[in-house]
């Protein structure tokens, strides 16, 4: 009894000590826990497709301020591989296709971050010493192989990745940058991609991911961006954020004719959710924070259906941006949204876009939401354009040397427009440009030429500046980094780059060599022309995280075409050829010597006379042995020719009969 007092005086202390920790995570809960959301975007192309782009955004708090290293939401693979390689920033994408920028845009946010080249594309900044960059960038290929199932290791070689000064992602030199050009691309890579996300595939709109929709669409790329706080300098700590993307460029194939106008232009097709992926949303990830999916009208068909609205008179509040959408007359939607946005600050000023925001909330598996556009009218307009088209090719002919060349194409955007971005003082088109080239591609970086508008141009005059680094054999690739400065109003432009194709080892050609071998694409950055989309002003308490990612200020990017360089091949069939004759001489060799040795003539002949004088009749061997004893002499048997040889001799000499008559036969017949 006399220790009652002091256990209850410890019970009462522990009990305490777990009030005013719980209180602490209550009030500090909600600053510091993980989240999730999950949101999805259509917009109709001009080309009669449908582009929906998936995003989904997990962010965990700092290893400070969480509870030890155990997640809730947060991939737990994914916080093991930023913490135990120190990585700042990293982004992987798997592509499948190309991306059109002349009919799906290449000035928005989605073509310039989620407008990847084919392949695989990796690169990542780590927080490391320079001497262990190069260690680092290897066991993390090691690790995103084996989880997501792909080749990523094959870029551990030096002959694969690079390091780059300025030309593609401001770092301090911890950067490093590879592609696999030629990775298939598979559901394979998009299981591992689902299983980060809390709910996977089984609810929410990642349920929307049936496997044959998506790779049976024109582009196809998932993109994995992470960003950490974690081994930052700086007191701000924001922690980890995973930012995943999914692109996809559809088209709902419909077996009804569409209809022929006067202008014979053809009506968009109608699509909805279940007719472009086969599935419904029935409801919400109940661990998102937010679950919305949105519909978006780019600025030129914005201008075409106030055009059309004008042609048939409508008057009134049925405005696009307005809530009369039964009445438009362009469109109608099966769905009515909840809210409506327009683009607040558009930097072209004829219209702005268009987007309708829809809650999945309210929806479950008994009231399915599937959003569906019926087009009433065709509709023709085009999606804004990077400054320039860039395009790449090869030029020259043979197995010894050929020419790259890169050209660039004005989209014909206005001067006004020109003006505003770059400034009227000095109107100066600026264009980045980045290229990596495989080390047995041996480029001559002095034959460097420039033509703007057809004419040759001296260097001095467009280039402002360029970094170099040559490859060397076996070791590391080339690397051209350039900063251009065209004129406003160039029309053309073109870059050539003289280069001589190496020889590989024969055991450095994989098995396909006689297609080609790949040149990645180069990457084209025009800096002074910024892709933001404001949709929600800045006081809104309710921001999306896609559309505060759309808001964000980035230069207009775009890659060029994969190139395929064919080498010289050995002619791998030789040393097949080579071993089989060898073995055929070996064996004919061998058998006759074997034979030679083993074979005894001796026995052979005194088996052949045993077998004669049996074969012969027993009146002439004892007529014989008689005439012998009257002789005086020893009988000897007699020797008869052998029956094979002369069945040998008579079988010649039938075959020489035969080939005669045949040659007589032609000769006569032929006359």
């Amino acid at each position: 009894m006399a220790h009652l007092p002091r256990r209850t005086h410890s019970i009462l202390l522990i009990l305490s000590i777990q009030i005013c920790f719980s209180t602490i995570f209550a009030v500090f809960g909600s600053v510091f826990q993980e989240e999730f959301s999950e949101e999805l975007l259509l917009k109709p192309l001009p080309d009669r497709k449908v582009l929906a782009h998936f995003h989904f955004e997990t962010t965990a708090p700092p290893l400070s301020t969480s509870h030890g290293r155990h997640h809730h939401l947060f991939p737990k693979a994914i916080a093991q591989l930023v913490r135990k390689f120190h990585v700042k920033e990293m982004e992987l994408s798997f592509t499948q296709g190309r991306w059109n920028y002349d009919r799906w845009g290449g000035f928005d946010p989605i073509s310039s971050s989620n407008a990847k080249p084919p392949g695989v594309e990796l690169w990542a900044v780590f927080d490391v010493p320079k001497d262990q960059v190069d260690a680092s960038w290897k066991n993390l290929t090691h690790t995103l192989s084996g989880l997501f199932c792909a080749s990523i290791n094959f870029l551990e070689s030096s002959t694969t990745y690079s390091a780059h000064e300025w030309g593609f992602h401001p770092s301090s030199g911890g950067l490093r940058y590879g592609t696999l050009p030629r990775e298939a691309v598979c559901t394979e890579n998009l299981t591992p991609w689902l299983k980060l996300l809390p709910c996977r595939d089984k609810a929410g709109l990642s349920a929307l991911l049936d496997r044959p929709s998506i790779y049976r669409g024109f582009y196809h790329s998932q993109r994995l961006h992470l960003t950490s706080s974690e081994f930052h300098s700086s007191g701000v700590e924001s922690g980890i954020v995973l930012e995943q993307a999914l692109t996809v460029v559809l088209q709902h194939n419909s077996h009804k004719m569409s209809k022929t106008f006067s202008s014979e232009t053809k009506l968009q097709p109608s699509w909805s959710l279940s007719s472009i992926f086969g599935r419904k949303v029935t409801g919400r990830c109940v661990l998102a924070k937010t679950s919305n999916v949105y519909l978006q009208l780019e600025r030129g068909l914005v201008t075409e259906l106030e055009n059309l609205q004008k042609d048939n008179m409508i008057t009134g509040p049925d405005h696009v941006g307005s809530g009369g959408l039964k009445d438009n007359p362009g469109f109608e939607l099966s769905v009515r949204p909840e809210k409506i946005f327009n683009e607040v600050n558009s930097l072209h000023r004829k219209s702005s876009s268009v987007l309708y925001e829809y809650s999945i909330e309210r929806y479950s598996v008994f009231e399915p939401f599937d959003l569906g556009l019926t087009w009433k009218f065709p509709v023709v307009w085009s999606c804004p354009q990077a400054p320039l088209h860039s395009s790449r090719f090869l030029m020259g002919s043979g197995n010894q040397r050929g020419t790259i060349a890169i050209s660039f194409i004005s989209t014909g955007l206005e001067e006004g427009f020109l003006s505003a971005n770059i400034g009227e003082e000095s109107c100066k088109l600026q264009a980045d440009i980045f290229q990596v080239v495989p080390w047995y591609i041996k480029v001559y970086y002095h034959t460097l030429r420039v033509f703007v508008d057809g004419q040759p141009e001296a260097i001095t005059n467009v280039v402002e500046k360029m970094h170099v680094s040559p490859s060397e054999d076996k070791v590391s690739p080339g690397v051209m980094e350039l900063v251009l400065k065209f004129p406003c109003a160039v029309k053309s432009a073109a870059l050539t780059l003289e280069f001589d194709k190496g020889f590989l080892h024969i055991d450095e050609y994989p098995p396909d060599a006689n297609q080609g071998f790949d040149i990645p694409s180069a990457v084209i950055i025009f800096p002074n022309f910024q892709t933001s989309m404001h949709y929600l002003e800045d006081n809104s308490s309710n921001k999306s995280p896609m559309l505060s990612k759309f808001q964000e200020k980035s230069p207009v990017l775009s890659y060029t075409e994969v190139l395929l360089v064919p080498l010289t091949t050995p002619d791998f069939s030789m040393p097949y050829n080579v071993i089989t004759i060898t073995c055929t001489v070996f064996a004919l060799y061998f058998g006759s010597l074997l034979n030679v040795l083993r074979r005894r003539v001796g026995e052979e002949e005194r088996i052949l006379k045993n077998s004669a004088s049996k074969k012969a009749g027993r009146l002439p061997q004892l007529l014989s042995r008689l005439s012998a004893k009257l002789r005086g002499k020893e009988w000897e048997p007699p020797q008869s020719p052998s029956t094979s040889s002369s069945f040998i001799s008579s079988k010649l000499i039938l075959k020489v009969l035969i080939v005669a008559g045949v040659a007589v036969f032609w000769q006569y017949y032929s006359e």
